[in-house]
């Protein structure tokens, strides 16, 4: 296995869980739950990669603008899982902003796959990128602790 295939598991991970919470009915224990299992997988998710996947990608100059946008993306996130955090999960105005972050969500994970993966092939070693899901392997359960 290599990171890409690594993060690609996360991803449907990712996925999942969006679409389940969109089914959910407003203020159910069931949204509650998944929410809470979202927000730690994308927060635990985003610091390990940023962690082992994007500061190696960072440390190749034809690597250095994907490995920003991406980290931007995740700032990004990280300011909508605050903002719904902080609102009642039965109202009109937090399923909007969730409809925003999931919709977020996807165009990130998307554009990973299709653009940021095949440029980081080409600068990170074959050997590299198999290391790499071991170290993300013990980073993202220490993050899924700091963020439960």
């Amino acid at each position: 296995m290599n990171i890409y295939t690594r993060l690609k598991q996360d991803h449907e991970k990712q996925r999942d869980l969006c679409d389940k919470i969109k089914s959910t009915h407003s203020g159910s224990k069931n949204r509650a739950n998944l929410w809470e299992e979202l927000k730690v997988e994308l927060e635990a998710h985003a610091a390990a990669e940023e962690q082992v996947f994007y500061s190696a990608l960072m440390q190749k100059p034809d690597g250095t603008e994907e490995a920003r946008h991406s980290v931007h993306e995740h700032q990004e996130m990280t300011k909508l899982i605050t903002e719904l955090d902080a609102m009642d999960q039965s109202t009109d105005v937090w399923e909007k902003k969730f409809k925003k972050l999931a919709h977020d969500v996807i165009h990130h994970v998307d554009e990973e796959e299709a653009d940021i993966f095949p440029a980081a092939r080409k600068v990170i070693a074959t050997q590299k990128a198999s290391d790499m899901v071991e170290a993300f392997n013990t980073r993202k359960p220490a993050e899924v602790e700091r963020h439960a």
